[in-house]
């Protein structure tokens, strides 16, 4: 199982069977993730459709682990993981070496920080990646918490997203 760990989260990288869980049989997800879903998931943006496509994804490219959905878990003691939110890529870098991001907290747990730490840490693994060169995020112009967040991470207002109603930001990667 692919995980990242942050100061106060467990990112672990869905897969195929945990996808096809997420639509399916929720004790079946929580037991393959080791962690507690809220019984209002999923959060904010993420809706069946997306998770199917994720699920398609990942069926179509069985080596994306990692380069879609993430499940955002609480550090706590115990067994349960409380997951408060998930993001992650909307697949593998492209030939151009771009990935987009995206996120989302269950509302119960934003403006708490989460979003800006699952997304530097997912931006930075990422760029550990030697394909890829730059990461991307569409939002839409009244989500201004969400702006907030990307600026926080450093990435930069670029202009229209590739739809309808949004707006582009990007982080290019640093050369060392």
């Amino acid at each position: 199982m692919l995980k990242i760990e942050s100061e106060r989260m467990i990112l672990i990288a869905a897969n195929l069977e945990m996808a096809e869980a997420e639509l399916l049989n929720r004790d079946k997800l929580e037991s393959l993730v080791g962690a507690k879903f809220p019984v209002n998931w999923p959060p904010p943006l993420n809706d069946e459709n997306s998770m199917k496509w994720f699920g398609e994804y990942l069926k179509s490219n069985p080596d994306a682990a990692g380069w879609v959905m993430w499940y955002f878990c609480l550090k706590i003691s115990g067994n349960d993981l409380p997951v408060i939110g998930s993001g992650g890529f909307k697949g593998k870098p492209d030939d151009s070496g771009i990935v987009e991001i995206g996120y989302s907290i269950m509302e119960d747990h934003q403006r708490n920080g989460y979003a800006p730490e699952a997304v530097r840490v997912l931006t930075g693994w990422a760029f550990r990646n030697p394909k890829v060169k730059k990461v991307v995020a569409q939002t839409f112009p009244k989500l201004l918490p969400s702006i907030k967040v990307l600026e926080k991470c450093g990435f930069k207002f670029v202009g229209k997203g590739y739809e309808d109603g949004t707006i582009l930001y990007e982080i290019i990667k640093t050369e060392n």
